[in-house]
């Protein structure tokens, strides 16, 4: 919604964004005490560990994209207001790439899908990438329009969050690995 809301320039649509952060944070919250209560009422090993760990940083980070769709939501109204300033294509491609990866970490959480979450792990650096030729697309616009800075920089901000997005898939899609397979892949030790 808020990458639409962007694209579109649609303060109101952005506005619904931030209002749903708070159902959110409040289900990470229900999230992590359902957790604990598992882990001090029925002191889990092994596997049903595993799952209950990955369950509280798979949470956290899905609260942590809500906030990041916040941030991008507010950009919205700077950039809606300034006609002049054209949204590079790559930033759509970028959304689409993380959204997806985000869709394919929780498809793989559900199913239990090794193989899926270490797709999605490999498909960070791409978008990695996307994120490294926005910003050479926007110092270029800068340099020839800098009478756009202040737009321009919070469309540089929205890219940094789309990463961001697509690092937290990554990270949920490494504790698939971890609950599936009982081994910690992060930091590049082998997904």
């Amino acid at each position: 919604m808020a990458v639409k809301a962007l694209l579109e320039r649609d303060p109101a649509l952005a506005e619904q964004v931030e209002n749903g952060d708070r159902d959110i944070n409040q289900r990470e919250v229900e999230v992590e005490e359902d957790c604990l209560r598992v882990l001090a009422l029925y002191q889990p090993v092994a596997m049903d560990l595993r799952v209950t760990v990955a369950v509280l940083r798979i949470s956290n980070d899905l609260e942590r994209v809500g906030d990041l769709a916040v941030n991008i939501a507010r950009k919205v109204v700077a950039v809606a207001g300034n006609a002049s300033v054209t949204v590079p294509d790559i930033l759509a491609d970028m959304a689409a790439k993380s959204q997806s990866m985000l869709h394919d970490s929780i498809a793989a959480l559900v199913a239990l899908d090794a193989p899926l979450a270490a797709c999605v792990c490999a498909r960070d650096d791409e978008v990695d990438r996307l994120k490294q030729a926005f910003r050479r697309d926007i110092e270029n616009q800068i340099e020839a329009h800098p009478e756009q800075l202040r737009s321009l920089l919070r469309l540089l901000a929205v890219a940094r969050n789309l990463e961001r997005i697509a690092d937290s898939a990554t990270n949920i899609a490494e504790d698939v690995l971890y609950m599936v397979k009982g081994r910690i892949t992060r930091h590049g030790d082998g997904a």
